[in-house]
């Protein structure tokens, strides 16, 4: 015999509220902590669980392997970044301010996650021998080339730069701001991050203007 009063019950109840999005959000500011404290080598799942409070059980419940963690957090660094400058007008700009106030974002963006940088970097080693963490850089990659290409594509037909090629163009503006960030790596006596990815751009568009 159907109980209805188990049904109305079950109908009426208000539903519970997805916690998952605010779950994930407590991890990953957890995982920020310790990865940029330990690196990713030596932090454990189990540092992180202790970190946010949850148990391991739990935290297995939203990432199955430290792999699947990283990546993810690696995802919501880039993520963030690519939302402020896909977010911008660029539409009433030339080619070349267009290029510069993606420059201020990117830089102003690493002044905010600076103790982050040597855990990308990290990061990056890992893509020689993780082809989910290249396949996850080689996206990110892609994304910078859609935003920059059409920029300077749109510098070139309006003769405001050279008759250069816009995907080498777009390569070579990506090499500047990640190499300087490498070479702040290796030697943070010499190299200003700020100053030198503003000047080696400088440098840069100077070479291609008509």
């Amino acid at each position: 015999m159907t109980d209805w009063s188990v049904i109305y019950q079950k109908e009426t109840m208000s539903p519970r509220p997805d916690v998952s999005e605010e779950r994930k959000g407590q991890i990953m500011n957890a995982a920020e902590e310790v990865f940029s404290q330990k690196g990713f080598s030596d932090a454990r799942m189990d540092d992180i669980a202790e970190e946010t409070g949850l148990s391991k059980g739990t935290l297995y419940l939203y990432y199955k392997s430290k792999d699947k963690l990283i990546i993810a957090f690696l995802d919501r660094i880039f993520q963030r970044e690519f939302q402020v400058l896909e977010d911008m007008d660029l539409s009433t700009t030339n080619a070349e301010e267009a290029i510069d106030i993606v420059i201020e974002s990117v830089v102003k963006d690493l002044m905010i996650m600076f103790r982050l940088i040597p855990v990308v970097y990290e990061f990056l080693a890992l893509a020689f021998r993780n082809k989910y963490v290249r396949e996850a850089l080689k996206h990110y990659l892609n994304r910078y080339m859609n935003m920059l290409k059409p920029i300077i594509q749109m510098g070139i037909d309006s003769g405001e730069f050279r008759n250069v090629d816009a995907l080498d163009t777009a390569i070579a503006i990506v090499a500047v701001m990640e190499g300087t960030i490498l070479l702040w790596v290796y030697d943070r006596s010499l190299v200003d991050p700020e100053h030198h990815i503003r000047s080696g751009m400088k440098l840069l568009l100077d070479g291609v203007k008509a």
